[in-house]
């Protein structure tokens, strides 16, 4: 039973999950053959995984692939896999994941240090790949697949739809982790667009806009001027041109992407935006 060699592998190893780095070990094994199935890997295919915890998801991705490049920051977990595993197709890399250059992949599949949920995706997000099958917070995965006019669309739920596809696929209750996370998770689903599907937008202007998501968009932008980088007598000069944005009377989580874009590009026309 996996919950069985998870608390054996914490005894034996006496070891204390540090909370500071997320470390909540999945321990119900469906959960891992799930993940596993949904990123549908190929045999002469790479994954790559960020926190591999104790081993469990790691040794299953294992079977399925070419490569496994796993991504772990604290050398006591380092030493453990060492120690228990023997793969032959799975490379460690000791560090922290947001400060390293991932290695070529096409797949991701991880249960994701919930702190670093924000950045880690949009580093995703960055670079090329097939698939990727990923473990969240609910609350965060909820703000990631929400649409316009939804009480969860966010900056977040903008700047990843503007790249990829998302799809919330399944919820995990707090029982299926160890320690017992404060939170719901959920598994995602995230296919990166084609460069001529994506939206690229100016992350300076969504977080103006996001920074008063309730107020009118023309009003949200004169709130946050300074955040494109406007001094405030530059600002007065130009103060009336926000009154004529596209959509300007749209509420800010009413405005959908394109929408954004077509403010952009207003701004741009009108020497707003760099």
């Amino acid at each position: 039973m996996l919950s069985s060699r998870i608390f054996s592998l914490i005894s034996k190893y006496n070891l204390k999950p540090n909370s500071d780095l997320g470390q909540n070990f999945l321990i119900v094994e469906d959960v891992i053959k799930r993940e596993v199935e949904r990123a549908e890997i190929a045999k002469n295919e790479t994954v790559l995984e960020i926190g591999p915890g104790l081993g469990v998801l790691t040794d299953e991705l294992s079977k399925k692939a070419k490569k496994v490049y796993t991504i772990e920051k604290d050398p006591r977990i380092v030493k453990i896999l060492k120690n228990e595993y023997n793969w032959d197709n799975v490379e460690i890399l000791e560090g922290d994941a947001l400060k390293i250059d991932f290695p070529e992949f096409d797949r991701i599949v991880s249960n994701l240090p919930y702190q670093i949920s924000s950045p880690i995706t949009f580093k995703f997000l960055k670079y090329n790949f097939k698939r990727a099958v990923l473990i969240y917070q609910l609350e965060f995965a909820e703000r990631m697949i929400a649409k316009p006019g939804d009480k969860n669309y966010s900056r977040l739920s903008v700047m990843v739809q503007s790249k990829a596809d998302v799809e919330l696929v399944e919820k995990i209750g707090k029982g299926a982790f160890y320690p017992r996370p404060k939170v719901d998770s959920a598994v995602v689903i995230l296919e990166p667009k084609t460069k001529l599907e994506q939206i690229p937008l100016n992350e300076d202007l969504v977080k103006a806009l996001f920074q008063h998501r309730r107020k009118k968009a023309s009003k949200a932008l004169k709130n946050s001027y300074h955040m494109l980088n406007l001094s405030k007598e530059e600002f007065k000069k130009v103060k009336t041109l926000f009154d004529n944005i596209p959509h300007a009377q749209k509420r800010v989580f009413q405005l959908g992407i394109n929408e954004i874009k077509e403010i952009e590009e207003y701004l741009r026309e009108n020497n707003l935006l760099l």
